[in-house]
């Protein structure tokens, strides 16, 4: 006998911090072989979801900032979701940016889809799970409607739609 699961899926935020850290140490290597960064003191370094950039003046810091962008790039990862901070004065004569990697659909965020998606008149039914949002519905066809309007949306992070069910 079949439940009575109806099709279902999940809208997530997730990065992959195996490809942010060949980014990383993509940019390192980098950094070791380019002449303008020759003797300074850079460093990348990453802890948790938190990149940490040091280096001595805004041009070599601006240089870095590239960089890690064109790594991330090159390896899929989507630059909504690093959120670079202002720089601070470290020790020395070094400049601190720390550079956060985003992951999950904050509560603000997914009241704010929710919405749009009510607003659209959907026969689907959204939850909040967490950094996740769930989507349930009759009909397969209603999903994908709802993903078409989700994407149309202008939003800060990148989402995925996974776990889908039928």
């Amino acid at each position: 006998m079949k439940g009575f699961d109806m099709p279902s899926f999940d809208i997530v935020s997730k990065v992959d911090m195996a490809e942010v850290d060949n980014a990383i140490n993509n940019v390192v290597r980098e950094v070791r072989q380019r002449y303008d960064f020759k003797d300074s003191a850079t460093s990348l370094d990453r802890s948790d979801s938190i990149i940490t950039l040091i280096t001595e003046d805004d041009l070599k810091l601006s240089s870095l900032q590239d960089l890690l962008k064109q790594q991330m790039s090159k390896r899929g990862v989507a630059l909504k979701s690093l959120s670079f901070e202002p720089p601070v004065k470290a020790g020395g004569d070094t400049l601190r940016q720390t550079v956060n990697v985003k992951q999950g659909v904050d509560a603000t965020l997914s009241k704010d889809i929710i919405k749009t998606v009510k607003a659209k008149k959907l026969k689907v039914q959204m939850s909040i799970k967490g950094d996740e949002i769930r989507v349930t519905g009759k009909k397969r066809d209603d999903l994908q409607e709802t993903i078409s309007v989700i994407k149309a949306i202008e939003l800060p992070i990148p989402l995925q739609y996974v776990n889908f069910r039928d």
